[in-house]
Formats: C-alpha cells, structure tokens, sequence
C-alpha cells in the first residue's frame, strides 16, 4: 500500500501543542516534519501542517523545471507550493491556493523571489533552482 501524506488545516485557536495530542504525535515531531515553521507560536487559520512523516526523512518536492508552470498545467505541487507561499508571508490568493498555476501563483512566487533578494528578471514569478529548493515544498505524494 502506498503511503500518503498527512497534513492538517489550521483552525482559529489551534496551537500546534494541541494539533500535536490531537494526532498523537510530539510538537518535536511537527516541527522536524515543518521545517518552515520558524517559531511554534505562530501559526495562521488556513495553514497546512504535516503530521505525519513524509515517505523520506526531509524529504522536499524536486524542481520540476520552469517549464512546469504553465497555465495548462494543475497539480497538487503547485497548490503545496502555495501554501509554502503562505506561510512564508508572500501569498497574494484571493481564496487560497489551488492546484492550478495561475497569476496569483506567479505574483507569490514574485514575492518570495523578491523576499529573497532577486530583483529584475530574477524576480519575474517563474520558480527557478535556486529559489525553489530554498521555499522547501513538501513532498506531494500523488
């Protein structure tokens, strides 16, 4: 049987001590399994949580190549990338992340680019290498 993530939306009030019990797992656990999660006071209504550990120890969603975002293309990378997005404070969606690339995806890649000091055409909304390997997209497991 092939194992699944599992991730957890974040609900007003929660805290990840009680998302913790509640998946029967330590807040040493979540937070190895978030790497994103900076402080473990701060959590956001809507954010995704790994609560269970990926297939791989660490392991990230490889960059799927600039070609990859295209407005034809729709994936679940792409909407776990946008909640990375989120969660890294540069997310521009209307209604959150879906799985379709789309000018709200481009314009919060943009933001990160630029959070992350590239400017010009480095900043243009397109992942490339560099910068995606630094945003640590969880694995999707399709």
């Amino acid at each position: 049987m092939e194992k699944t993530a599992e991730f957890y939306v974040v609900k007003r009030g929660d805290t990840l001590s009680k998302i913790a019990v509640m998946h029967r797992v330590t807040l040493e656990q979540i937070l190895e399994w978030n790497p994103w999660i900076t402080n473990p006071d701060i959590i956001y209504p809507a954010q995704r949580i790994r609560v269970a550990p990926p297939e791989v120890e660490g392991e990230f969603e490889p960059f799927p190549g600039a070609d990859f975002f295209q407005p034809s293309v729709s994936s679940p990378v792409i909407e776990a990338m946008g909640y990375r997005l989120i969660d890294e404070d540069c997310g521009v969606y209307a209604d959150g992340p879906d799985s379709q690339w789309s000018q709200a995806d481009r314009k919060s890649y943009a933001n990160w680019q630029w959070k992350l000091g590239f400017r010009g055409q480095d900043a243009d909304g397109i992942p490339g290498r560099k910068s995606w390997n630094r945003l640590h997209v969880p694995a999707v497991y399709e």
